[in-house]
């Protein structure tokens, strides 16, 4: 069986409802879940994420919002399977909401901190350079399944649809909705189905 590693939200932990479902699922099913916490910069999340995977020999990332930027950014990078949620595309983009607080006239550098998330990871300019200087390619299409909430009030879904079916990944596009799947209690064996068919 395969060890599935979930990689939560911006502001989100190990604990994340999603995480939490999906390892009770996922353990019903003899499978493994990791929840590494990922509130540090993103060179710490990626050098993380590698160190499972290596550590892993059969793995899957099931990654939420940024989780799912990651997610697929691990794909690229080694080749594991990915279930992307919701998945965020362009931080560099996204990110810069942070920015209108900053807009009092003071200089801004790579070191200053634009967002602290609730699971104290402070976001600082610099990374919005690192994110953009680490856009996604898809270069596995075939080993990547999203599932979307077209009612996404945080990110651009339909964005996302074009972006992924664009490089011929696989995606389920469910009207309505919101950004944190709050039905994904019943989402959740469509996602264990495709972690068996990565497998199978």
């Amino acid at each position: 069986m395969p060890t599935i590693i979930y990689l939560h939200g911006l502001d989100a932990n190990p604990d994340a409802n999603k995480a939490v479902i999906t390892a009770k699922h996922a353990e019903s099913l003899g499978i493994r879940t990791i929840r590494p916490d990922l509130n540090c910069p993103p060179d710490k999340v990626v050098a993380k994420i590698l160190n499972l995977i290596q550590g892993n020999a059969e793995c899957v990332l099931i990654g939420s919002s940024l989780g799912g930027y990651f997610a697929t950014l691990l794909s690229d990078m080694t080749g594991t399977p990915a279930v992307l949620l919701n998945p965020s595309i362009r931080p560099d983009l996204s990110f810069r909401r942070f920015l209108s607080d900053h807009c009092d006239g003071g200089h801004l550098n790579d070191e200053s901190v634009i967002y602290r998330t609730t699971g104290g990871w402070e976001v600082k300019l610099g990374d919005l350079a690192w994110f953009e200087a680490h856009r996604l390619i898809l270069k596995n299409p075939s080993k990547i399944r999203v599932l979307l909430k077209m009612g996404d009030e945080l990110l651009d879904a339909h964005a996302t649809k074009i972006f992924c079916e664009t490089h011929g990944v696989s995606v389920i596009a469910q009207e309505g909705g919101d950004h944190r799947m709050s039905d994904y209690d019943c989402q959740v064996g469509q996602v264990l189905a495709w972690i068996s068919s990565f497998f199978d």
